[in-house]
């Protein structure tokens, strides 16, 4: 290509050093006054050079620069969202891989918290509990070897061994009601209940499986249900009821809720709930209800319309003057987020105010053996008691038993139970 004329673009070929001098000789620095050259200044900056080449190509630069700063003129804005677009796509991307780490971690978290998380069971947990005492100096090593041998043996042959049992209690309740004379008008007590606590081998998530204990204790001593427990007439261990429940899930009980054991709950920590308690009971021909406190129904987040329904639950059947009475109604499940407890009566003040007495797995036997003697002042009954303003959680539901059911009727559960297991109170 030939050679421009950097001062005009003017084509100029070979002669370009004779054409610069001829029209443009002006522009041009003097001759060297050493060695004779000619200098050469560029017309952009100033800059002398000593070579016409050298100029050339130190023009081109300044062309190439000229370009280059035209055409972001005209593509900037382009180029601009261009690079804001990639920008927000990175930040998108790196706030989503944030949001799916926090998730797999919260996901982690909730299965250790619900015990899904396959770290062992009932029988992990005790073993290990009990080593950490041999380790604290709190359990001899030989007492470590009774208590892995009565453990393992009641793990195989399903049965609880009693140690978290305490009976009696209701009884005690009726006495001390008796003779109670200050605000008490009417209390309603539920037929007789073994109350059972956490033990170390399912603490801080056996509450469901203790509360189930408690109200089985209640039916096996009421003849009207040895039909249905004629295959149960000791209560089950905690993994024994683990497999009941998923023996229930495989007649087709609850399928929904199965899928979010796996299911599966033998040899897991998993939490229950009033679901699988229904599952449960049901597979058993046991006829019982869900009702379900979605929302609070009283001032300052409360519920008095559990109180209320508990209360007709009692003392439907059971009318009459006498201050204290004594049912044949089986205890009542009660759930709400985190924990579960048993309703094993309700008392009505002479203010007509109502108060639930509770049986909670998190009670120790030591601490429910002295309600077994009763004070007349009636201070141990704090365990038990639990006013309207008491209960504040969002939520709480309520499995309760009212009779047997037929082959058929179960059937015709196990179906329902596939699409709807609650009735909401509104």
């Amino acid at each position: 290509a030939a050679a421009e004329c950097p001062f005009c673009g003017e084509a100029a070929g070979r002669e370009l050093e004779e054409h610069v001098r001829a029209r443009h000789g002006h522009l041009l620095g003097a001759p060297g006054a050493e060695n004779g050259q000619h200098l050469y200044e560029c017309p952009m900056c100033s800059l002398t050079c000593t070579n016409i080449q050298i100029l050339e190509e130190h023009v081109d630069l300044h062309l190439e620069e000229h370009n280059l700063s035209e055409g972001t003129g005209k593509c900037g804005n382009i180029r601009d969202l261009e690079l804001a677009q990639q920008l927000q796509t990175e930040e998108d991307e790196r706030q989503r891989s944030e949001v799916e780490k926090q998730e797999r971690e919260e996901f982690k978290k909730l299965q250790r918290q619900y015990g899904l998380d396959n770290s062992g069971g009932f029988k992990q947990q005790f073993l290990k509990n009990m080593e950490r005492e041999v380790d604290r100096g709190r359990m001899q090593p030989f007492e470590y070897h009774k208590r892995k041998a009565d453990m393992m043996e009641s793990l195989a042959s399903g049965i609880d061994d009693g140690k978290t049992k305490t009976s009696g209690v209701i009884e005690a309740l009726s006495k001390y009601y008796q003779n109670e004379n200050k605000d008490v008008r009417h209390v309603w007590l539920s037929a007789g209940v073994d109350h059972f606590h956490s033990s170390l081998g399912d603490r801080g998530w056996g509450c469901g499986y203790r509360n189930f204990q408690m109200l089985l204790s209640s039916l096996l001593k009421n003849s009207f249900y040895n039909d249905c427990l004629k295959d149960t007439t000791l209560i089950p261990s905690i993994p024994k009821i683990q497999s009941m429940i998923e023996d229930a899930w495989r007649e087709g009980f609850d399928p929904h809720g199965a899928s979010h054991f796996n299911n599966r709950l033998h040899g897991s920590k998993a939490w229950i709930g009033a679901c699988e308690i229904y599952s449960l009971l049901t597979s058993l021909r046991i006829k019982c209800q869900i009702i379900d406190f979605h929302k609070p129904t009283g001032p300052m987040g409360t519920h008095p319309r559990l109180f209320e329904w508990i209360l007709h639950y009692y003392s439907k059947d059971n009318e009459g003057s006498a201050k204290v009475v004594c049912t044949s109604k089986p205890p009542i499940y009660l759930q709400h987020q985190g924990h579960s407890r048993t309703v094993v009566g309700i008392e009505e003040k002479k203010n007509k105010s109502l108060c639930l007495l509770l049986f909670d797995p998190g009670c120790s036997s030591q601490q429910m053996q002295k309600l077994l003697k009763q004070n007349s002042d009636g201070t141990g009954l704090k365990l038990l008691r639990k006013f309207v303003g008491s209960l504040k959680e969002k939520q709480y539901q309520i499995v309760a038993v009212d009779g047997v059911l037929s082959l058929e009727e179960k059937a015709a559960r196990c179906s329902a139970s596939q699409v709807l297991t609650s009735e909401k109170i509104p």
